[in-house]
């Protein structure tokens, strides 16, 4: 007898192009994939992100900010939403919208961002221009579980990228964004897996046997 494993079901938030966003759904397409995609949320109405996920089959909807009172009634929708979808996993793809301490909270552990620099070093806003600003000799992008502090979260995955003389913000970004496509990927697969375990801050990657 065959048992087919149900697959993790994933929901990615995404407020712009949704490059990262491509990344997942081509890796999700692989029959061999852990992870399913089966909800793409933005904050934007014009949002390219909500393109590739139709493009996909993937339901797309907006949540938008305005239609809502505060960032606690928005966030409250947006999880509601979530588990109406029996949502397993949260990927944060160029998500604009702060989530709040409580709804980090309802998916804590659950939830993953991608941020374009080597954390700790360089969070928030413009890591790459911070990066080339401060004239590191090498930048990268990390793949990092949520948590209520601004890209503070467990880290799970690194990838490292070497700053060229003559860099420009764009053509740093574009190097590290491809490392991001790789990482965001794996770093689903091995949590659908159930391979990875946090110990304090260090997120441990196990092997399946």
């Amino acid at each position: 007898m065959v048992h087919v494993t149900a697959r993790l079901r994933v929901a990615v938030l995404a407020s712009g192009r949704g490059s990262n966003l491509h990344a997942i759904l081509e890796a999700a397409a692989r029959p061999e994939f852990p992870a399913e995609i089966v909800l793409v949320v933005s904050d934007r109405e014009r949002a390219q992100a909500l393109d590739r996920a139709r493009g996909h089959g993937v339901p797309a909807i907006v949540l938008d900010p305005k239609a809502y009172p505060d960032r606690d009634a928005y966030d409250a929708a947006l999880g509601a939403l979530l588990q109406e979808h029996r949502i397993g996993l949260v990927c944060l793809a160029g998500f604009m919208h702060i989530l709040g301490a409580e709804f980090v909270r309802a998916f804590a552990g659950c939830v993953l961002n991608v941020h374009p620099s080597l954390l700790p070093a360089f969070p928030g806003l413009a890591a790459q221009r911070q990066a080339l600003e401060y004239g590191v000799k090498i930048a990268g992008a990390t793949v990092h579980l949520v948590d209520e502090g601004v890209d503070t979260g467990p880290i799970v995955l690194q990838a490292s990228v070497p700053v060229l003389p003559g860099d420009t913000e764009a053509s740093l970004s574009a190097r590290i964004l491809a490392e991001e496509h790789r990482l965001y990927p794996e770093a689903i697969r091995l949590f659908a897996n159930r391979q990875l375990r946090i110990v304090g801050r260090r997120v441990l990657e196990e092997t399946t046997t």
